[in-house]
């Protein structure tokens, strides 16, 4: 049997966590870390959230907590098991064992157990199936550690059945592959059989949660092979993306945003050709606003709007940003600059303060320009000049230029 004893779960025992820890031990109800956080503290990382999974039902650990105390917070998770205490400044969900016992592919009906093997075996994948006790005990029912050291990205059991119980787990496979596996193209022939012949199952998930799973398989590894895995499964459809998607164009740009930390959207804007592969992703997954205005941005400007020949390459970035009356371009075009792999510019961009304009309205009353239409048409010519001049004229240098105009 394996014992965990590293720095990154003795973190773990907070003021909270210790407390929350006795009031079990008292009862006698066994209570265990669950899922991802298990998977993470055998990566040798620190978890982000702790779920943890427990045998007592929710009426007994309702009953428990409020004769000791302690504050419950949002019921929401009670129908499903899950009772959130706080203590200590922090949160603690903790989850009944439970089994699925019917599902439609989206949700289950669930009843407790106190087997934990049973959770475990309704689980998605094996790296994500095991427990672990408070003394570090690992519980591991389905090989998961094994294959988190080998790895692997395996369903619990029978790919097909893990599938059905909720469709969305076939994007939850791409995304983990992506997060743990080492190189493209290591799958288990089965399983990609099993994600062929249920891809239609996505046509029933709501757009939300699958845009949630695509964006971290965009922001992933492997991403190129996880995409073009989606296309010759017959995935791609089901999930708002083209038919025709530009498969050279996404080779190309998912080799120049290596190392540039893209938004997601980036990523996947490289599949589009029109402008209405955009409309038809925000129909189907409701992205947001900001999401659906950069790719609709870079479906415009990423080939005509490139870099200068010449000394200053910046430039029409610079012109671009000085131009556009929105609030966001700067961003929009950095995103743009990582699309077209252009690291040192990218890097330039964004060290360089926007200038403001010298000159106001004021100034030319002050010269005696009176009139509101000639005060704008006087503005804007200064404002070409000190643009041609690489925004470096300040406001003597372009008072002197009015005169001369």
């Amino acid at each position: 049997a394996m014992k965990l004893q590293s720095p990154q779960f003795q973190a773990l025992f907070t003021p909270g966590l210790r407390s929350v820890a006795e009031l079990f031990e008292k009862k006698n109800y066994e209570l265990r870390i669950a899922g991802g956080a298990v998977r993470d503290l055998l990566s040798g990382m620190t978890p982000q959230d702790i779920d943890f999974a427990t045998t007592a039902t929710p009426a007994e650990m309702k009953e428990m907590f409020t004769s000791a105390g302690v504050r419950l917070i949002n019921n929401k998770g009670e129908k499903h098991g899950t009772i959130t205490a706080r203590l200590h400044e922090e949160n603690f969900e903790i989850t009944t064992l439970r089994i699925d016992v019917v599902t439609d592919g989206r949700h289950a009906e669930v009843e407790f157990t106190t087997d934990w093997e049973k959770d475990a075996e309704r689980r998605d994948l094996t790296v994500n199936s095991m427990f672990l006790g408070l003394d570090g005990m690992l519980y591991d029912f389905f090989n998961g550690y094994e294959d988190l050291k080998n790895k692997k990205i395996r369903f619990v059991g029978k790919a097909n059945e893990r599938i059905q119980e909720d469709y969305l787990r076939i994007l939850r496979y791409f995304r983990f592959y992506g997060r743990i596996a080492e190189k493209p193209g290591d799958h288990e022939p089965s399983t990609l059989q099993a994600i062929k012949e249920n891809a239609k199952g996505l046509a029933g998930i709501s757009g939300e949660r699958i845009w949630v799973e695509l964006k971290k398989i965009l922001i992933g590894n492997h991403v190129n092979h996880l995409v073009r895995l989606m296309y010759e499964l017959d995935i791609a459809e089901y999930i708002g993306l083209p038919l025709d998607g530009n498969l050279e164009e996404f080779d190309r740009v998912t080799k120049n945003i290596q190392n540039l930390c893209p938004k997601p959207m980036t990523v996947l804007t490289s599949l589009f050709k029109v402008k209405d592969d955009v409309t038809n992703l925000d129909l189907r997954l409701k992205i947001s606003k900001e999401e659906k205005n950069l790719g609709l941005f870079l479906v415009k400007h990423r080939q005509e709007l490139t870099k200068a020949v010449g000394t200053e390459p910046l430039r029409p970035y610079q012109d671009f940003i000085m131009d556009s009356r929105e609030a966001n371009t700067n961003s929009k075009i950095c995103e743009l600059l990582k699309y077209q792999g252009e690291e040192h510019l990218l890097r330039e961009l964004q060290e360089w303060t926007v200038p403001s304009f010298p000159v106001s309205g004021h100034d030319l009353r002050k010269m005696g320009v009176s009139s509101g239409k000639e005060i704008g048409t006087a503005l804007q010519q200064l404002r070409e000049e000190w643009k041609k001049s690489g925004y470096h004229m300040d406001k003597e240098e372009l008072l002197s230029c009015l005169k001369k105009l």
